[in-house]
């Protein structure tokens, strides 16, 4: 038995006009570029910028959003260059399956739905935070059982809101692509208004002398600083996930993956400036630091509007993360490696509807009842390891030839494929121990999932079978 057969470029574009498995083509480059810049910006900018600035970098934080930066851009033109040579939903998934075969394709498939799920479960926690304490203002409270996840020593049993909010969201994906990408449009742009308006008042309290010391915890500070907010993010991948839904994916798809990225990379940077130059950095670690900084400055009226904004971006993340958990589902189903089930898209929506209710169940599970306050540093992991092998692949499809000559590709090759790599290695070194072994035991149980259903399901197995038959 073959564990590394491979299905060709040519061969997976095809599979993407089969009857009863086509999703609607209905997205441009601007839907992209917002679905980017929803996903990315959210919990990052709004919770995990405080933290990481008061326990890793200090003011040095704006190195640690440079040096996540880059190794994402390195990685971003990897992704662009694959989404626009294999235009099929599934992400780094699809692309190892072209590249590497069926066995790396199904660990790294497993790997994005740890990336993925864990991602909207722990983003469904923080908007159920920022949401209780919106209706705290109000004077409206959820009894203590039902506000947070499974801790008896607190009183807390159930998050009911982190559950409520996944249900709604799946409500929206199932109604099809294009209204869930004008809800996400609507929503973004809120974002960016709330985003502007923190930089348009805060740049004017900003003391130089809060600046310094600059690195007060060394480099090493920097770096581990960079391995936290990676989390911020973590979101321009699932762009690629949308290809198989995509106007003209060759063109499209690596305009709204490079364009997202960058700008939540420029206002990532000008936001942590403007965050330490306000606030001593000693005095950041806290959950909502933007609106703390405004707070902290007297501007009280606008600090409201940034919880709201927080609300709204936080909204826009869970939205991406499920539809590309959904859509690599989707993806994997489709080859065998799971139930045909997850493939199933409903005709009259052109979406995969019984696969998003069962993706909505799994990550309510999660949400509701699992404490997901270390689960940032294993998303990170999940990611990061994707990352690492889209860049292989873009030397592999080099090497061997296979990349068209049309689309886009990545410029300066091996150099670029190489430093998004080494970037990526580095960070996972940052990250703690516990997250090694918490994703060494996830790949083992899903090596376990492989062997007893994937590789006899996969759709390769059952083309080999009746051929040898015959033979």
């Amino acid at each position: 038995m073959d564990l590394f057969r491979k299905k060709s470029i040519q061969a997976l574009i095809q599979e993407v006009g089969k009857k009863d498995v086509t999703l609607k083509k209905d997205l441009g480059a601007f839907d992209l570029s917002m679905l980017g810049i929803g996903a990315i910006i959210g919990t990052g900018i709004f919770v995990l910028t405080g933290v990481a600035a008061a326990e890793h970098a200090g003011p040095a934080l704006i190195l640690s959003f440079i040096l996540s930066g880059l190794a994402c851009v390195f990685a971003a033109l990897c992704y662009a260059e694959f989404a626009s040579t294999v235009p099929v939903s599934g992400s780094a998934y699809t692309y190892s399956y072209a590249t590497f075969g069926e066995l790396i394709a199904w660990i790294l498939g497993w790997d994005l739905i740890l990336e993925y799920g864990l991602a909207s479960s722990a983003v469904a926690s923080g908007w159920s935070g920022y949401f209780q304490g919106l209706l705290a203002g109000f004077g409206i409270h959820f009894p203590t059982a039902l506000t947070s996840a499974y801790d008896p020593a607190k009183g807390t049993y159930i998050d009911v809101p982190a559950i409520l909010i996944v249900f709604i969201i799946t409500l929206l994906l199932t109604q099809g692509v294009k209204k869930s990408a004008r809800f996400n449009t609507i929503m973004v742009i809120i974002k960016l208004v709330v985003v502007l308006l923190f930089i348009g008042v805060g740049v004017w309290y900003v003391k130089p002398g809060n600046w310094t010391p600059f690195m007060p915890f060394g480099f090493s500070g920097v770096t581990a600083g960079a391995a936290t907010v990676f989390f911020a993010y973590i979101g321009f991948d699932a762009v690629s996930t949308a290809a198989e839904e995509v106007k003209n994916p060759q063109k499209n798809m690596p305009i709204g993956i490079i364009a997202s990225l960058a700008v939540c990379t420029v206002l990532y940077i000008v936001v942590s400036a403007i965050l330490t130059g306000i606030v001593p950095y000693t005095e950041l670690g806290v959950k909502n630091p933007v609106a703390f900084a405004l707070s902290y400055i007297h501007q009280d009226w606008v600090a409201g509007f940034i919880s709201l904004g927080a609300i709204v971006g936080i909204t826009t993340v869970l939205l991406v993360m499920l539809y590309g958990q959904t859509r690599l589902f989707y993806a994997i189903s489709r080859d065998g490696l799971l139930p045909k089930v997850f493939s199933k898209v409903d005709k009259k929506k052109q979406t995969p509807m019984f696969n998003s209710w069962i993706t909505c169940l799994l990550v309510s599970i999660f949400a509701g009842l699992v404490p997901l306050n270390k689960l940032a540093h294993l998303v990170n992991m999940g990611t990061l390891f994707a990352f690492m092998t889209v860049a292989i692949g873009i030397l592999y499809l080099r090497k061997n030839n296979m990349a068209p000559k049309s689309g886009f590709r990545v410029p300066f090759v091996p150099y670029i494929p190489i430093l998004a790599f080494v970037f990526c290695g580095y960070l996972t070194l940052q990250l703690p121990a516990e997250s090694w072994i918490s994703f060494g035991i996830w790949l083992v149980i899903g090596l376990g999932v492989y062997f007893g259903y994937g590789r006899k399901h996969s759709t390769l197995n059952t083309q080999v079978e009746p051929l040898k038959k015959v033979s």
